[in-house]
This record gives structure tokens, sequence and C-alpha cells, in this order.
């Protein structure tokens, strides 16, 4: 299609959602669209995004608005990179790559998942210096230190620590699916597979995803849980000093992910982390948490150090409520795969084109020429 029949048929992370849930097997959206509990942590990450409002400004004349956004001595043109989703290639085939190369396109970065379905030397090739590698920490001082090598020597230049899984979490409607790890093919979700050609045929070609990176250190891994991935068996739930060791073992920026409160960003500030990532892990590990964008003021607060922030963000205008609130960057994930799912390897570019034309129109409202100007806009609450 033309970039001008995709935004008639698709102008919205809506519409491409629509059409990833018809066009992947329910089990893997299950997979990729649940929480955990009642889910009620990924509700109100949306909710509470409408809550916010900014005031419109008028009579400024015609200007172009600056979206891009620097970080960590880069510049993006986008201030919207790609977060990391484990088993990536599970959702779309060869997704991580194709996620690579719509990243180095839109001149924003991805971000790698530990637990990915392609290893850092299968995606590194494909990005341009805005690769991150994000680290659910292993408990193995060798293996912790052979995959940082291998990411930095695959072009990985930011890491990102997770900590907000320092248990595995239940995720029912994920364990209701079906699906299994590694999966496996029953004749269950067969009939769903059926329903799903394209897909299919993606599959067939390259294979059922495995998490390889991990399989490189576990090996053939048995007597896990179903609903459990080999990576358990290499995972511990860091402490400080795990924090301490992983800062004097990486040489470029390290990211915290999965920050909720201002006392333990400005302890991390003292630690020398680079960044601050506000993350309830899109409501998939603890179903009673703040939502991120509640969450935002008190840790923009805290610390001088980059703040970014995921969670419900849906379009250009959410963007600017985060960045209103004091983001400095915002990330996606969900929404770069349903992109996947609906429109295949061109999907991931359309999207981008969305949420430019999207901070464009909203920018124009607000009168605001740059991201950062947004916050002279933002309506008080309370």
């Amino acid at each position: 299609m033309r970039g001008m029949d995709l935004h008639a048929k698709y102008p919205a992370l809506s519409d491409l959602r629509a059409r990833a849930r018809a066009r992947i097997p329910r089990f893997v959206w299950d997979y990729l669209d649940s929480g955990t509990g009642v889910e009620a942590t990924k509700a109100r990450n949306r909710e509470r995004l409408d809550r916010v409002r900014l005031m419109p400004s008028i009579l400024h004349g015609e200007f172009t608005p600056d979206i891009s956004a620097p970080l960590f001595g880069q510049m993006h043109a986008l201030p919207v990179g790609i977060a990391p989703v484990g088993m990536s290639g599970l959702i779309w085939p060869d997704a991580e790559r194709h996620l690579a190369r719509a990243a180095t396109q839109a001149g924003i970065p991805y971000a790698l998942s530990t637990v990915a379905s392609q290893k850092p030397e299968d995606v590194g090739p494909h990005l341009n210096g805005q690769g991150w590698f994000q680290l659910y920490p292993p408990r193995d001082p060798e293996i912790r230190t052979g995959m940082l090598n291998r990411a930095r020597a695959a072009g990985f230049g930011v890491l990102v620590l997770t900590v907000d899984v320092p248990v595995g979490s239940r995720r029912e409607r994920q364990a209701r699916s079906g699906l299994t790890q590694p999966p496996r093919l029953t004749p269950r979700l067969m009939a769903q597979v059926a329903r799903c050609p394209t897909w299919a045929l993606g599959m067939a070609s390259m294979g059922m995803p495995r998490m390889r990176l991990i399989d490189d250190y576990a090996g053939e891994t048995k007597g896990l849980p179903s609903n459990k991935h080999a990576g358990y068996l290499l995972r511990t739930s860091p402490d400080w000093d795990y924090l301490r060791w992983l800062r004097d073992a990486w040489e470029g920026p390290i990211v915290v992910k999965g920050v909720l409160n201002g006392d333990d960003a400005h302890a991390l500030e003292g630690e020398g982390v680079d960044a601050i990532w506000v993350s309830n892990h899109a409501g998939r590990q603890f179903d009673a948490a703040p939502a991120t964008i509640e969450a935002l003021p008190e840790v923009r607060a805290a610390t001088r150090l980059p703040v970014i922030m995921d969670g419900g963000i849906e379009g250009g205008l959410d963007v600017l409520r985060a960045i209103a609130l004091g983001a400095d960057f915002v990330m996606m994930g969900r929404g770069w795969h349903f992109a996947l799912g609906a429109l295949g390897a061109g999907g991931p570019a359309h999207l981008a084109d969305i949420l430019a034309a999207d901070l464009v129109a909203n920018m124009g409202q607000l009168g605001t020429k740059t991201l950062f100007d947004v916050r002279e806009r933002l309506i008080p609450t309370g």
C-alpha cells in the first residue's frame, strides 16, 4: 500500500491493534496483550494517562515543531523508542530483526531482551549505534560477563537492567491460553494457527522461536513449569551490590528499568547509573502497582538524571503527556508488535509515521515549538 493509503486505513495504533489481533493466533495474542491478576494495573496505565490534560494556546503563527529528543549524547528523530519484549519472534516471524531495521530507519533506539528469540549477534548488524541490551540478571558471574561482552561486541551501547521481576508473576490469562515454554503446538493451538496463514507460513520458514541466547548457556532445559522459561534457571533477583558489579563491568550508559518511587531513583543516581526508567512492566508483574504516569512526577523530582517512561502509550498525545509530567523519553513495547502483526515488516515504519504526525498535530494545537515546551501547557490537577 502507498503511504497515504495506510494513513487512510490505519490512522491510529488502535487500527493496527485490531488488525494484528485478527492475524495472530489467540495464544500468541494473549501472551502479548495480557497482564497479571485481573489486569487492573494494565488498565490503570491507560486510565491515568487520560486524566492528564494540556492547555491549547493560540496565535503562534506558522511553525514546524521540533519532535527530536536527545538521550545519551544522541539526537533521536522521535522521543519514542522500541522497548524490549521477550520472545518477540513468537509474536511475529523474525520480529527482532524487523524491529531493529525499523528503529535504524526511524532514528530511534531499539532494546533487545535477554529472552528474545534472536541473539545479540543476529540483531546488532541491523542497528546503527542505537542498540540497547536489556539484561535479566544472570546469577553466575561468568555468564554475566559473557552476555555483556557479546552484547558490546555486537554493537549494543546501552545496558538496561530490569529490576521489577524479582520473582516470576502468574500471568493468568497467558497460562489459560495454553502457551508453553518452549512453545509446543498442541491440537488446540494448531487450530488457532490454521486461522492465521501469514503468521503460520512465516513460522514455518523461520522455525518455532526459542530463547537462543539463553539456550547457549542453559542448553536444553527440563523440569520447568510450562508457563516459565529457561531464563528462570539462570536468573537471580539483583541487589545493590549486583548493580555495583554491573556499573564496574559495563563501559557505557546503564539504565535501571522498573522504578516507581523517588527514593529508589535518588539512590540509583548516587550509585552512578545514567538514567531511570519508570515502568510497572506493562502491568505484567504486580497488579496493585501505580500507573507509571502517576509515579512519574515523584521520580522526576527526585533525580537530575534522564527519566524514561513506558506504560499505556498509544500515540503522540500520550508521549506529550509523559513529557509534560517530566519524562525525557518514552518507550513502547506492545505497540510496535501490533504494527508488525497488522502489516508485517512495514508496520513499524507506519507506526513511526503515525507517532510523528500525532506529535506535530498536537504540538500545533498547544503552540509548542519543541517537545519540552509542553511542560508549560500542563493543567494542574487536584
